[in-house]
């Protein structure tokens, strides 16, 4: 049976504050990834394994001492190709129990970079190749439930809960950088390897790059007035805005700052 938005909307005002705590208190820098993760392994808390409050699909494992549920599940060994298993899934007592749950699961050292991921997109292909997912499709069927719920609105984790209204999460924004458009740079800007990161080398940057480009201090800086094409828009933890380019990622806005138009 198809979710309905009214449902969608509804299970979002319930988990969404309850993840942005935990996120919060554990040290993550985003929540609207798991927001989306738990939207789309549970259809929104509709699926068979919401009544134990597994919102996640974690499975048992060899670690797991608590109660257990056997079920049907499929699994992308090989892309393109579902395989349907039987798996015994963790059960918990509650929605708050269960959003904690899915932390304890990444709390190992091949989740750890999880942590400093600074936006959605960069969170949701870092938990991929991690291996949480064998779905090819992961961070692009999570990235289209952040984007279409203004999920980062939860990313912001000194507004009070009354701030987010459930309007404001449900209706999708309209981003102000559109994927495959041609922009200009209104000022030298570093090349960093994610939005917030490490700056690039001039060496790291593709031909066309570096043909546009300087280093300053062992950083390659984009000269201003080049023209850059948008692969993909984020938006840090900070609020400021970042557009991924074949090079890298480049600073869009920062504050009242526009520095690509």
């Amino acid at each position: 049976m198809a979710v309905t938005e009214k449902q969608a909307k509804e299970f979002i005002s319930k988990i969404a504050p309850i993840i942005r705590v935990e996120a919060k208190a554990r040290g993550y820098k985003v929540a609207s990834p798991v927001i989306a993760q738990a939207c789309l392994e549970s259809a929104f808390g509709t699926c068979a394994l919401s009544k134990y409050y597994n919102y996640f699909g974690l499975k048992c494992g060899s670690v797991w001492k608590g109660a257990s549920v056997n079920m049907n599940t499929k699994e992308e060994y090989k892309a393109g190709t579902l395989t349907s298993i039987k798996a015994n899934f963790r059960v918990y007592e509650s929605m708050e129990e269960g959003v904690a749950g899915y932390y304890v699961f990444i709390n190992f050292s091949r989740y750890e970079n999880l942590k400093t991921a600074a936006t959605a997109r960069e969170y949701l292909e870092r938990i991929k190749a991690d291996g949480y997912a064998t779905d090819s499709n992961y961070v692009k069927s999570n990235m289209s439930v952040v984007e279409k719920y203004g999920l980062t609105a939860w990313d912001n984790f000194t507004a009070g809960t009354a701030q987010i209204t459930a309007a404001e999460i449900a209706t999708p924004k309209k981003p102000d950088y559109a994927v495959g458009k041609t922009y200009k740079l209104q000022d030298n800007m570093y090349v960093r390897k994610a939005p917030r990161g490490e700056k690039k080398k001039l060496s790291e940057l593709t031909a066309n790059g570096q043909k546009n480009a300087y280093e300053n201090g062992g950083s390659a800086i984009l000269r201003k007035g080049t023209a850059i094409t948008c692969l993909a828009a984020e938006t840090a933890s900070d609020g400021s805005v970042w557009l991924k380019i074949p090079s890298g990622y480049v600073c869009a806005k920062a504050g009242e700052k526009i520095y690509i138009k």
